[in-house]
């Protein structure tokens, strides 16, 4: 689904990431842990297409992101930790957009809008201006922008941020079903306990190296994630 090959990216004189690489394969909700400024944000703006990198190779569903970003696009949803939203749209303007660029037909985003906005507790919003939301309802919005066009791979950073208890646990479940049904995830957070109850897979970076990843059992043994995360932390900076 997502091959990540000796991913290298600077910003001037400094190195975000280095010599990276990471495999998620259908079926896989892959997580992926650093400490701020750990190099995180930056390749999933890399997967996303939004970042140009200076060597190594994106590929989903066998497309090379850089070569063909347009076809790499169509098959991913990515959401940042602040979602940028047009603000003088109101909510259903906007997944209309949405729905619009990726070519979903009239019954199916009609479907899909009512299930998802309901079960968000966002239905009797949309017909209002986004910029009257606060920061979880447009959370709530750009994750039911993501899941209109059915994509095979989405990106998530810190998705849990601003998001209600609620709606956290239906975001868990909506996450658990597309890759249920064949897709994938690829989602940063700070939340390790959330990491470690839902996550197939998890990658742990650092300074933008990546220091261990692997199966959950595989990365923690017989800790738990947030120790081992602190042990590898602390033996990374001595």
């Amino acid at each position: 689904m997502l091959s990540i090959e000796r991913l290298t990216k600077s910003y001037g004189s400094t190195l975000a990431v280095k010599d990276l690489t990471l495999h998620i394969a259908p079926g896989e909700i892959y997580g992926f842990i650093g400490h701020n400024g750990a190099g995180k944000t930056t390749t999933l703006k890399c997967v996303a297409g939004i970042l140009d990198f200076e060597s190594g190779k994106i590929t989903i569903d066998s497309i090379p992101v850089a070569e063909n970003p347009i076809e790499a696009k169509r098959r991913i949803a990515y959401i940042p930790d602040n979602p940028d939203l047009y603000e003088y749209m109101t909510g259903m303007q906007y997944l209309n957009f949405v729905a619009d660029i990726f070519k979903v037909g009239a019954a199916e985003r009609k479907e899909r809008i009512h299930a998802d906005a309901a079960a968000f507790g966002l239905e009797g919003d949309l017909n209002s201006a986004i910029a009257t939301y606060s920061h979880g309802m447009k959370q709530k919005l750009a994750l039911i922008s993501a899941l209109i066009h059915e994509p095979r791979l989405i990106i998530l950073d810190e998705p849990f941020v601003g998001l209600d208890p609620k709606a956290a646990h239906l975001l868990k479940q909506r996450m658990r079903e597309h890759c249920d049904r064949g897709g994938a995830i690829f989602f940063s957070t700070h939340v390790l306990e959330v990491a470690e109850k839902l996550c197939d897979k998890v990658a742990i970076i650092k300074n933008g190296e990546l220091i261990r990843s692997g199966t959950m059992d595989e990365v923690r043994g017989d800790e738990s994630l947030e120790s081992v995360f602190l042990e590898l932390e602390e033996e990374k900076s001595c």
